[in-house]
């Protein structure tokens, strides 16, 4: 699998090189910038890019709008963002475009490297990697605004999870219920919330996250 790396800090650019290719991928480019991400995207084919938000010169919002720039040429390029913060203008561009492949965690959160490359892979195969911080602030930027459809607090909880891109097996586990049992609650989440059901797993996932972007 074939990586376009964005990173100021030299240390932690030179760590996720080193990780990255001990899992087997191939690092096309690692960049400290955004002029320098820019034309890795121009003159490479990633099958996945990983980002931080800010980098040189402007240190703001540098290597999102790169990357946004870069799924707009290539619909669908998969895209995993890191950040130290919670930002959800950030997060919400990310996800406008509703096609997968996006990923936003915190780096302060990710806790081993088994965790990051699942990250990695998921995002590469067209599905989501969402801290659950970043969940978090959606939900209660939506809940200002409705109070989601009326869910329960375990409803809420399996959203949560749902949305983080866990399938409903994987949900079943981490809660310690049945998977049935779980099958039941996404039912009543996308009834509640007038989302069309799927058993897409990323396309249910996209649903919510789209719902949470509204407004």
């Amino acid at each position: 699998m074939r990586v376009v790396l964005a990173e100021d800090l030299f240390l932690l650019r030179d760590g996720l090189v080193r990780m990255l290719e001990a899992y087997d991928f191939e690092i096309l480019a690692a960049v400290e910038s955004g002029p320098e991400l820019t034309r890795a995207f121009a003159d490479l084919e990633p099958d996945v890019a990983i980002v931080d938000v800010r980098l040189p010169p402007s240190h703001t919002d540098e290597g999102l709008q790169c990357a946004l720039a870069a799924r707009r040429a290539r619909p669908g390029l998969p895209v995993l963002v890191l950040s130290q913060h919670v930002e959800q203008l950030y997060a919400r561009e990310l996800l406008a475009d509703g096609t997968g492949g996006v990923g936003y965690l915190l780096k302060d959160r990710v806790f081993d490297a088994e965790q990051f490359i699942d990250a990695v892979r998921r995002v590469a195969g067209g599905g989501t990697a969402m801290d659950p911080q970043v969940i978090q602030q959606l939900l209660s930027r939506r809940a200002r605004d409705e109070p989601l459809g009326g869910l329960t607090p375990r409803e809420l909880e399996v959203m949560k999870l749902m949305a983080q891109g866990r399938s409903n097996a994987a949900i079943a586990e981490r809660l310690v219920v049945t998977e049935r049992a779980i099958a039941k609650h996404t039912s009543n989440i996308f009834a509640k919330l007038g989302l069309p059901v799927s058993d897409d797993d990323n396309r249910r996932v996209l649903a919510v996250l789209a719902h949470l972007d509204r407004g």
